[in-house]
């Protein structure tokens, strides 16, 4: 039994004689700006007088909650993320996908330990009378059992697979980081729905009290008409004008039915399954403080950020098994057992054998392969540093367009509900000019198409509002960082 331990004892020695080649990893430095624009962003928002137009304050450095989407205030909206983060297949295979990595990662640390193999063999023979016996004794036909454990091992003296290693582990983080972009997306994507859907409500409302408005106002004109007050062309042109206020229902209605299959979707349910959940504008709230993280603290927190980092990990660590596999490859094998007649005496003491082999393989001419494929790695590795550069540069450019949307969503909301205001005094005054006869009937339906025109701007505009909130929280990486370990 001294073989085995001496074996044992040679691949240590020669493990921890072991170095890695290639570079060592050395994290990209963060970004040294402190803020996104050349102005500096003012302290909140300006507010105005109406629903969904309150004021929203920046605060630097703020925390920002892994159910960000909560912060709205919305128990239906809160059920409905949390069921589609339950349910979405999208984000079934994007957990696959990370389960899929990890255990690629496992299968590379298994190169650190020996390979032990047991092998039984049997066999019935016969040799021929002009060939010397295979057995000591000169019986020609008879059974052969060899029973045999071999072990082989390639010590990682160069330490290609600790980069092997490196860069299976910098995948997985990618598939990670990967995942929580999953969750971001699909979260970010149920809030917009919802938000569209809320929209679409809205909007619907606005036009059917239009229809009211023009349909009474149309009545109206029947019964001047039938006293001989006005001309008939006045009681068609208000028809007509009703006629396409009417006509925007159907659209509105069908735009509203495909967003609720949207949702359903994003619930990971098929489209007879439709949610209970239904949205209104008036049942989500704007929330009042409004993270803003430096540059430094986004690179750590997005997720797409963090993915392009550990693959600029990956790609350093394979140019280290590139090198590695220009240098000699260490193996060692052994193998002890037995051969009988007899099954039972196969591992007695006469019958037992075994064997140790040592080896080096240097490669001497490949027509420059190896050579080539490390230069293909150093130049996978320049692709991964442009591309990691490139993420940063979008995920700031991402922050700074949202903070510049909200900053000029909130000015939106207040010139939209101050023209809407003004739209609606005027065709109170245009409708009420028009009973003393000062105005004709063109005015107002004039009035009426400008009311309807600034009452839908209006919406869009708090729409508008509600949606860059959203998509902040999304910039700048929603929060994944406080999720409890456990979830996955």
């Amino acid at each position: 039994m001294k073989m085995p331990y001496r074996i044992s004892v040679a691949m240590t020695a020669l493990v921890l004689a072991g170095c890695a080649m290639g570079p060592d990893w050395v994290k990209p430095k963060a970004p040294e700006a402190t803020t996104y624009s050349r102005e500096a962003l003012p302290e909140k928002t300006i507010s105005s007088a109406t629903a969904g137009g309150e004021s929203q304050r920046f605060v630097a450095s703020m925390d920002i909650p892994v159910a960000w989407w909560t912060l709205f205030h919305s128990p239906a909206l809160n059920a409905l993320v949390e069921r589609s983060l339950k349910n979405n297949p999208t984000l079934a295979a994007a957990q696959a996908a990370l389960r899929q990595a990890e255990e690629g990662v496992s299968a590379q640390q298994g190169f650190y330990f020996p390979t032990l193999q047991a092998n039984m063999a049997a066999s019935r023979q016969r040799n021929s009378g002009t060939l010397s016996p295979t057995l000591s004794n000169p019986v020609q036909q008879f059974n052969l059992y060899t029973p045999q454990l071999s072990i082989s091992y390639a010590p990682d003296v160069f330490g290609l697979n600790r980069r092997a290693v490196e860069s299976a582990q910098a995948q997985a983080d990618v598939q990670r980081f990967q995942l929580e972009a999953t969750y971001l997306t699909l979260a970010s994507n149920v809030v917009v729905a919802a938000l569209q859907e809320a929209s679409l409500r809205a909007q619907l409302q606005s036009i059917q009290q239009q229809v009211s408005l023009q349909s009474e106002q149309a009545a109206l004109y029947h019964k001047q008409f039938d006293l001989g007050a006005i001309a008939f062309s006045d009681v068609v042109m208000q028809e007509a004008a009703l006629a396409q206020t009417r006509a925007q229902l159907p659209l509105l209605q069908k735009a509203l039915a495909q967003q609720r299959d949207l949702i359903t979707a994003l619930a990971g349910e098929f489209p007879q399954q439709e949610p209970i959940e239904t949205f209104e504008l008036a049942s989500l709230t704007l929330p009042a403080e409004l993270p803003v993280s430096l540059p430094a603290q986004l690179v750590e927190q997005r997720p797409d950020v963090r993915a392009a980092e550990e693959a600029l990990h990956a790609a350093s660590a394979d140019i280290g098994v590139a090198t590695a596999n220009l240098l000699p490859q260490f193996s060692i094998t052994g193998a002890m057992g037995g051969v009988s007649t007899q099954i039972s005496n196969a591992l007695s003491t006469g019958n037992a054998f075994w064997a140790a082999t040592g080896g080096i393989t240097q490669t001497l001419f490949d027509g420059g392969t190896l050579m080539a494929r490390r230069r293909g790695a150093m130049a996978a590795y320049d692709q991964s540093a442009a591309q990691y550069r490139a993420t940063v540069l979008a995920a700031c450019q991402n922050v700074a367009d949202t903070l510049r949307a909200l900053e000029f969503d909130a000015q939106s909301v207040e010139a939209q509900w101050a023209a809407e205001r003004a739209a609606a005094e005027g065709l109170d005054i245009t409708t009420a000019s028009e009973k003393l006869g000062s105005v004709s009937y063109l005015a107002v339906i004039g009035a009426q198409q400008n009311y309807q025109q600034a009452s839908l701007a209006l919406i869009q505009a708090k729409v508008n509002r509600f949606m860059d909130t959203a998509a902040l929280y999304q910039a700048l990486g929603g929060g994944w960082w406080n999720k409890p370990a456990t979830v996955h």
